[in-house]
């Protein structure tokens, strides 16, 4: 019976490693498709974010954040995006976005 649930073991890992792999390489294609530039999707997929940064770019490398805090000024929109929550109204993961460009960012 033991080597039944080993072999299942084994098994799902497989199917994880192998999903994960084929869902890379659909969002690697479409994101070649949209950007046309492999370093700059080399780095979406990655997870990185950096200074000038649009927001398109930001949601393509993070996903969407757990929270957006937003204020409306006269001559720009500046936005948090939070990620990673580790507590009430706490976040890992702050990046600072004015008129829809990367900013700045706080890790902690």
């Amino acid at each position: 019976m033991t080597w039944l649930y080993i072999t299942l073991f084994i098994l799902l890992i497989i199917i994880i490693v192998f999903v994960s792999y084929h869902l890379d390489k659909e969002k690697r294609e479409r994101l070649l498709k949209k950007y046309k530039d492999p370093d700059l999707v080399e780095r979406l997929m990655r997870g990185e974010f950096w200074i000038g940064q649009t927001e398109r770019q930001l949601l393509d490398a993070l996903g969407t954040p757990k929270d957006i805090s937003e204020q409306v000024l006269k001559t720009k929109t500046k936005e948090t995006w939070k990620y990673h929550k580790t507590g009430n109204n706490r976040y890992a993961l702050k990046i600072k976005l004015e008129n829809n460009h990367v900013v700045g960012w706080d890790k902690k």
